[in-house]
């Protein structure tokens, strides 16, 4: 019995967050540790990783739309789910080496790791994500549903017999659940989030201003201008000048882009996330309507960082809404919930001997 512990005693388990933009690491007994953009740059045909990864995270997310023709900057996640499992391998690889510096004299005790995942994943999804953390060095992996981790990390009594709403809005995806006796009882996800608002705005600015921006760019004016709904009487003289290339002239220039500009662009996105938290309180039943009342619902994920995003969503279903603090990192906190109690958890969590 001593001796099977040994491993967990030299190497604390490690929980990741692993997001269609950002990844989030927490190590047990220290919380958050990591929280970087989920990109990686690689030489173009192959998947060695540029000078031994140094070029993970934000600095190969920089290099998206600069890259020569030797490199490749690749998001290894796309929706939520493993779109190119190698460089998802490498990622994960990447982010434990990284929390494991300092304890190199214990390392060949490989860490358990958890990852949450999007609720309703298939088992092939689940397998490929299994299977990505275990060559990556994991010793076990578990699996949590990010709705569970999410009401953990805003500190919502998911446990009780009532209905507790989370919506959970980040880049690839926005999951909207309704969980009960700390488990999901409705769940919708649809592919509609911070990557799609920022198309939007690309879409936008070419349309408009005939001028091609880049995803860095674009996601730079919502965070400069974006609001779901006007705030105040100053917020339609707001504006930023950004640069892109003249789709006419083929030359590079500058264009002014204003805060209504990028509501107008919003506008379509947002709407479609309303419609999905409508159609699944139209699927709740009646008792656990009446919970969300006196519930109501809290946001996280980093799209809900959107000025006027809350008011909007408030305004279009009657229901209070709350946000949780440091909505970006709600579900990696939720998963330090798990490790610290890892153990007492198995029940509820998924591991690779389960039958998937």
């Amino acid at each position: 019995m001593f001796f099977s512990k040994l491993p967990g005693f030299f190497t604390p388990d490690i929980s990741f967050d692993l997001g269609t933009t950002n990844t989030h690491v927490c190590v047990q007994g220290q919380g958050l540790v990591v929280s970087e953009p989920s990109v990686i740059a690689v030489l173009k045909g192959t998947n060695e990783v540029l000078c031994e990864g140094s070029a993970v995270g934000r600095v190969a997310k920089e290099m998206i739309g600069r890259t020569p023709l030797s490199i490749d900057a690749i998001r290894p996640l796309r929706d939520g789910v493993v779109a190119d499992f190698d460089m998802t391998e490498a990622l994960l690889s990447y982010f434990i080496r990284r929390v494991q510096e300092g304890r190199r004299w214990f390392g060949r005790f490989n860490p358990r790791v958890l990852v949450a995942v999007p609720a309703g994943l298939n088992a092939i999804e689940k397998r490929a994500i299994f299977n990505a953390t275990e060559r990556a060095g994991a010793r076990k992996v578990y699996l949590v549903e990010e709705p569970r981790a999410a009401g953990l990390g805003a500190q919502v009594p998911i446990h009780e017999a009532r209905a507790h709403m989370i919506v959970d809005i980040g880049g690839g995806t926005t999951d909207i659940s309704i969980l009960s006796l700390a488990d999901v009882v409705v769940h919708r996800s649809i592919r509609v989030a911070g990557d799609t608002m920022d198309e939007a705005i690309i879409h936008h600015v070419r349309k408009h201003y005939n001028n091609l921006i880049g995803a860095n760019t674009a996601e730079e004016i919502k965070i400069s201008l974006g609001s779901a709904c006007r705030l105040d009487g100053s917020d339609d003289d707001r504006f930023l000048t950004v640069h892109g290339r003249d789709l006419i002239a083929g030359i590079p220039r500058a264009v002014t882009v204003t805060s209504q500009d990028v509501r107008t662009a919003l506008a379509d996105p947002l709407q479609r996330i309303v419609d999905a938290i409508r159609e699944i309180l139209e699927r709740t039943g009646p008792e656990l309507s009446g919970d969300l009342v006196a519930n109501g619902m809290t946001l996280c994920g980093g799209g809900v960082l959107l000025r006027g995003l809350p008011e909007l969503i408030q305004e279009e279903t009657g229901l209070k809404v709350e946000v949780a603090d440091d909505p970006a990192t709600t579900v990696a906190r939720g998963t330090a919930v798990f490790l610290e109690r890892l153990d007492d958890f198995r029940s509820i969590l998924e591991s690779a001997d389960d039958d998937l």
